[in-house]
């Protein structure tokens, strides 16, 4: 059978000239999961662009998978010159307003991160499927990943060094949930690693508003990234995400001297590669012009994490403005 995606005219002018091969990548991913291999093509109708492939009947459960999507906004089987409109049940844990609301300078794209997330959660293997996936942003800022995650049904950790930022995306959480009468519970507590008191703040809630639903939960931890393996060695992540700094204002700092994003990132990854289950995944986004490919394929490599080549997960480089070009790599951390 033929089917055909239709992708969003996203409002980012620079990110709308990558969506096509964001998107293509990202369906990729997802359609190995359902062990489907497909060549995606890309075709231009009534001035939409659709992503075009063939492959064995999909069922109703796998059109609602893919139905999360980033990018996709409308679903079709062709038939000739018809399109047969296809009907998912959409299933999101949370609104897909949760990620959008709090604005800041700064922020990820939330299509980008909700790309990246897709992409990972299908790449990653486990002896049967998790029933819930926990997702790792070491980076976390105001958490834009973790609200991703959470809207795709995971739990979700975060990390970071700005207490301010922390506090700022905890109360907005603590909001929102509730705003929308999410039964949760709220706990502020610490955990030692080492010599050092790590401050965290924890939540957790049912995704079945109607039940207890699936326990689900979100951790923000106030600490520097290194700590991850210590911190999550009870409870690994499945996957990890992370939006590395883009400008040299942002470059790491030891003892009042600047580093450099490489040597960060040689500091970061084996605790980062202990903090992920094996058969888990990874993305990191960066910018090109402060940190080459070549540099994190060997840091990624060097810390035990398996770089993937294949050519539907790499050239998707994209301009975000004058300084920051940006470019994702995935790797599988066996």
């Amino acid at each position: 059978m033929v089917y055909s995606f239709q992708l969003i005219r996203h409002p980012n002018i620079h990110y709308r000239q990558a969506v096509i091969r964001l998107s293509q990548c990202e369906l990729t991913a997802m359609l190995k999961n359902l062990a489907i291999e497909a060549e995606i093509r890309v075709r231009r109708m009534g001035g939409a662009d659709f992503l075009v492939f063939e492959c064995r009947e999909l069922s109703p459960e796998e059109i609602s998978w893919l139905s999360g999507h980033s990018c996709i906004v409308f679903m079709a089987e062709s038939r000739g010159d018809y399109l047969i409109p296809l009907q998912p049940s959409f299933s999101d844990a949370f609104s897909p307003d949760l990620p959008e609301i709090l604005k800041y300078k700064g922020k990820t794209n939330p299509t980008l991160t909700r790309m990246m997330l897709n992409t990972v959660l299908s790449l990653a293997s486990f002896p049967g499927r998790p029933q819930m996936f926990r997702v790792l942003d070491p980076l976390c800022g105001k958490g834009t990943t973790l609200f991703c995650a959470l809207c795709a049904g995971c739990s979700a950790v975060g990390m970071d060094l700005d207490g301010k930022a922390l506090k700022e995306a905890a109360d907005y959480f603590s909001r929102y949930l509730k705003m929308h009468r999410i039964k949760h519970s709220l706990r502020a507590h610490s955990e030692t690693v080492g010599r050092q008191s790590v401050p965290v703040t924890s939540f957790s809630f049912g995704f079945d508003r109607s039940s207890s639903g699936n326990a689900a939960s979100l951790d923000f931890f106030l600490c520097d990234s290194s700590f991850a393996d210590r911190l999550l060695r009870k409870r690994p992540a499945h996957v990890l995400i992370a939006d590395l700094p883009y400008g040299v204002q942002h470059a790491p700092s030891s003892e009042g001297r600047t580093g450099t994003f490489a040597s960060f990132l040689r500091d970061v990854l084996p605790s980062w590669k202990k903090a992920v289950l094996p058969g888990g995944a990874i993305a990191l986004s960066y910018n090109t012009l402060t940190l080459s490919p070549s540099e994190i394929r060997r840091s990624l490599s060097a810390a035990g994490f398996v770089p993937i080549e294949e050519n539907a997960f790499s050239g998707l480089e994209h301009r975000v403005e004058q300084a920051v070009t940006r470019d994702i790599v995935f790797a599988l951390a066996p």
